[in-house]
């Protein structure tokens, strides 16, 4: 997996990035937003693309596990050949937003949706969001079957 680091400098950018979405939606609107995450979500997790545009999602597995474990999130994964469902009881972003005392952007979830959805452009993948209540989502992957 190419992006690993293993420093708390993560959970800071939860708190930067919070407030950002709220300045670049308020400046530039929510469409600017939307482009941004999705373009972050398509190149700065272009191997994670890559291997789920050959129908590998291992790298995109072990990418959850890596950063939900690390940040100590309550979170269950299932994964099939076809479909990798993420459901956070817990978002580690917004417990963290909290503890620095900030408000939660409204467009937090809209970070989740945009920046996984990026990563599955182009592939046979496609990805959904619900959100069950502020910290709760079912996240799913879902590779569309062959033809």
């Amino acid at each position: 997996m190419r992006y690993k680091e293993d420093n708390e400098l993560h959970l800071d950018f939860h708190g930067t990035a919070n407030t950002t979405f709220d300045y670049i939606a308020e400046h530039f609107g929510v469409d600017a937003l939307k482009s941004i995450l999705r373009k972050t979500g398509h190149d700065v997790y272009k191997s994670i693309r890559e291997k789920l545009a050959n129908g590998d999602a291992s790298e995109l597995v072990e990418h959850i596990n890596w950063f939900y474990t690390r940040e100590k999130a309550k979170y269950t994964l299932t994964v099939t050949d076809n479909e990798v469902c993420l459901e956070v009881l817990e978002c580690p972003a917004i417990r963290h937003i909290r503890k620095l005392g900030q408000p939660v952007s409204q467009y937090c979830c809209l970070q989740t949706s945009e920046v996984n959805a990026g990563m599955c452009e182009g592939t046979p993948w496609h990805f959904e969001v619900q959100v069950l209540g502020e910290g709760h989502c079912v996240q799913i992957f879902r590779q569309e079957a062959s033809k």
